[in-house]
């Protein structure tokens, strides 16, 4: 069985990782899952005032303050005949970004593109 290497985090990636947890309808667990690392790890975190986010400014943010997308991520058609001979029906306001892995972002509706420019630099880092 090959040995896990011990993961070092930045004073900044822990900050940043903190700060993830005050968004609204986001639990520790998923930013956690999203890092693949063990939750008590951010929990940990969150009690040193070092890296735990400022409730003042968590409170206070504006419009320009990075915020969660909902994202739809769906497989591609598993027979590729039946997906080239059905009529795609066109939808509106519609986005869709083909992601490394073979993942899609579909985004449908009214969207804010600078968030949506952010949301995929941080993606594909």
């Amino acid at each position: 069985m090959a040995r896990r290497t011990k993961r070092l985090w930045t004073d900044e990636e822990k900050r940043s990782i903190c700060f993830q947890t005050t968004a609204t309808g986001v639990s520790v667990a998923q930013v956690a899952r999203r890092y693949a690392m063990n939750a008590n790890m951010i929990f940990k975190w969150l009690r040193d005032p070092r890296y735990a986010p400022d409730p003042n400014a968590v409170e206070g943010l504006g419009d320009d303050a990075q915020c969660f997308l909902p994202v739809e991520i769906v497989d591609p058609p598993r027979n590729e005949k039946l997906a080239s001979t059905s009529d795609p029906v066109p939808v509106q306001n519609a986005i869709e970004v083909d992601i490394a892995g073979g993942h899609r972002l579909r985004i449908i509706g009214g969207y804010d593109p600078e968030a949506l420019a952010r949301l995929i630099r941080g993606l594909s880092a």
